[in-house]
């Protein structure tokens, strides 16, 4: 069932009000007719099944029948800092990474960084990035829409890190899958999380030093290398069959 986000001053009285975009997808794309059942999330984690009862002032009129019992958060907040990559790989990125249950996503610039954006440019993109998170979280049934954060320095990101309980770097010269094991057999349901991945060019030694000094683990993925769009994805992958399986309590 198609699902989408309501503001929380549109949800009144039994009754949910849907604007912009969103009506022309329901109404022209789809074709949806009154009397159809729909999804509606608040963004906060309610999530509530509608009837649409009618198409006016540009706005879709939906009746709430009830609200549903929703787990599609993983336990635990998981934030994806990527080094900004070139084209269009960012889109692809922020898409993927909220299926797999991101909480957050932001870019930052690394020494490698190809890609410079002056400040116009950088809030075009993220209104982009922004608008392909609330698509990708109603398309897999998230209860919120994970926000898609402002370019920030390598230095800005790792200040902000420094405020999750664990945070990630993976490295191609790091070695020792055990290792890498062991630190994500540690990660708790409830903590939070931090994945550093670097652009088209890697990290520079330095900047996985300066990682480590503020107490991110470097970690491998394995013996081959991945691209920039495929190394964030995998972690996203492991912690959340990690968080969701069980494996914590082993």
């Amino acid at each position: 069932m198609q699902q989408f986000f309501a503001e929380l001053s549109n949800i009144e009285d039994g009754k949910i009000f849907l604007e912009g975009p969103d009506v022309n997808h329901i109404k022209n794309v789809l074709r949806m007719k009154l009397g159809e059942d729909i999804r509606v999330s608040d963004g906060r984690g309610k999530t509530y099944l509608c009837c649409i009862s009618g198409y006016e002032d540009g706005k879709a009129a939906l009746d709430i029948l009830k609200e549903l019992d929703t787990d599609t958060e993983l336990p635990s907040k998981i934030v994806l800092y990527q080094g900004l990559p070139k084209g269009d790989k960012m889109d692809w990125i922020v898409q993927k990474a909220v299926e797999l249950g991101a909480h957050r996503v932001v870019p930052f610039s690394a020494k490698r960084s190809i890609v410079r954006l002056d400040r116009k440019k950088e809030e075009k993109k993220q209104a982009r990035w922004q608008a392909i998170a609330k698509g990708a979280a109603e398309q897999s049934g998230r209860g919120i829409v994970p926000e898609v954060g402002h370019l920030l320095s390598w230095t800005e990101a790792l200040q902000e890190a420094a405020g999750l309980d664990v945070v990630l770097i993976p490295y191609e010269l790091e070695e020792g899958m055990k290792e890498t094991a062991r630190v994500i057999s540690e990660i708790r349901p409830g903590q939070t999380v931090g994945i550093f991945i670097g652009p088209e060019g890697g990290f520079e030694e330095e900047e996985v030093a300066a990682a480590k000094k503020a107490g991110a683990h470097a970690v491998t993925l394995g013996k081959r290398i991945l691209r920039t769009e495929t190394a964030g994805l995998a972690v996203l992958s492991i912690l959340m069959y990690h968080l969701e399986s069980g494996c914590h309590n082993l």
